[in-house]
């Protein structure tokens, strides 16, 4: 019989490192009937995501309990839950949300979009759809059901997408720009040129209004042009307010963005704003893209308003 090493330390179960537990990424896609979560959905599946359409709540913890289990490894999910499941409402919501949001191995976000009544009841009359709380009364009765009934969920969102004023392609963007499971740069700006006329854009995070600056609207020749064309910006650089302000701008968001990332944050909406959204903002817009591009960020301009009248 060997003897034993009084020197020799005990091996335990317990001293072994832990399993790493496997992190799944979930994103819960609702909102208002019309407003564009198969887009979303889509757009998520396109990026990576697995993506399931309109689950039933009292699914969601069967489908995640073998991707949580060890060796189960990382997972990226994407699920629209909506009115047309029998058992959906805000209280079954929670019920199936609250036990994910408090573990530590599931990653869960709330994506909700929203839109504007008006263009919900245009979206549906157009597509001949009937809404799904509304099949024997006006669309707009639904509408205005669903959205009373959603609020409670709206208010708790991670995610809040207005999707009014956004097309196909932009929502895409946005939502892929949020959630992109990519290993390249965590953060993407988007610089938006709007008119106040027409209202703040509801997903910006940072608004500037640039109604400071001259306005070419009061030259006859350059009033129906806007803000890309080079006479406009050739007048609106000219402004002594121009230059400073556009360093300054700069200057800062290359401050701030680094921030942003460092807290998480994927996506970063920059709007600015002039009274009617088709000179001094779209220049402006133009102008911060192309320095924020010189030094290396992620960015995109789009011009919400230079084709309204």
């Amino acid at each position: 019989m060997m003897a034993k090493n009084p020197n020799q330390k005990k091996t335990h179960r317990k001293d072994r490192a832990p399993p790493t537990k496997p992190r799944v990424r979930l994103l819960l896609i609702t909102g208002l009937s019309g407003a564009g979560r198969t887009l979303a959905l889509k757009a998520l599946e396109d990026v990576g995501y697995e993506a399931i359409d309109n689950l039933p709540l009292s699914l969601i913890n069967r489908l995640l309990y073998p991707l949580t289990r060890p060796g189960g490894g990382d997972h990226a999910i994407a699920i629209t839950v909506d009115f047309r499941q029998r058992d959906f409402s805000t209280k079954a919501f929670d019920r199936a949300t609250a036990p994910l949001a408090a573990r530590d191995d599931i990653d869960l976000k709330v994506v909700f979009l929203n839109c504007d009544n008006q263009v919900l009841a245009r979206r549906f009359t157009e597509t001949r759809r009937r809404h799904p709380l509304a099949e024997d009364r006006p669309v707009m009765d639904g509408i205005v059901r669903e959205r009373q009934l959603l609020a409670p969920i709206k208010d708790r969102a991670d995610l809040l997408v207005d999707t009014s004023n956004l097309t196909v392609g932009e929502l895409r963007a946005l939502i892929a720009g949020h959630f992109r499971l990519s290993d390249g740069p965590r953060l993407s700006v988007l610089v938006l040129s709007f008119s106040y006329r027409q209202g703040l854009p509801r997903e910006a995070d940072l608004v500037f209004d640039v109604r400071f600056l001259a306005n070419p609207h009061y030259v006859d020749e350059l009033r129906p042009l806007t803000g890309q064309e080079s006479a406009v910006g050739a007048y609106i650089a000219a402004d002594p307010a121009c230059e400073p302000f556009l360093a300054s701008l700069t200057n800062m968001l290359k401050t701030l963005l680094p921030l942003y990332q460092r807290e998480g944050k994927s996506y970063l909406t920059v709007a600015i704003g002039c009274t009617g959204g088709r000179h001094r903002s779209v220049y402006t817009a133009e102008a911060l893209t192309k320095r924020l591009a010189a030094v290396g960020q992620e960015v995109q301009v789009r011009h919400r308003d230079a084709g309204k009248t």
